[in-house]
C-alpha cells in the first residue's frame, strides 16, 4: 500500500508580485500609517492635562513639542512593527 503525500496547500501572501502592486501596498500602508499616527496624537492630547497644540503652536514650548515628536514616533513604530509581522 502506498501513501501519497498531500499536495501542498498554497500560501496566501500579501507580498507584491509586481511592481506596481508594490506602489500600491505603499500607498495603503503610508495612508493608514498616517493615519494611526495622527489618530494616536490626537488621543494623546486628549487624554492629557493641558493643550498640546496650544502648547506647541502659540506658547512655541519645545519641551512640549519633543514630547509630541515621542508620541508620534512611537506610535509610527507600533504601526510598523503591526505591519511587518
Amino acid at each position: 500500500m502506498r501513501l501519497l503525500a498531500q499536495e501542498p496547500v498554497p500560501q496566501a501572501s500579501w507580498h507584491a508580485k509586481s511592481l506596481g502592486e508594490a506602489l500600491l501596498y505603499m500607498a495603503i500602508f503610508t495612508t493608514v500609517g498616517m493615519g494611526l499616527a495622527i489618530i494616536g496624537y490626537k488621543l494623546f492630547d486628549r487624554f492629557t492635562p493641558g493643550d498640546l497644540n496650544k502648547e506647541i503652536l502659540e506658547h512655541r514650548n519645545v519641551a512640549a513639542a519633543l514630547l509630541g515628536a515621542a508620541v508620534i514616533l512611537g506610535t509610527c513604530i507600533l504601526v510598523a512593527a503591526a505591519m511587518i509581522s
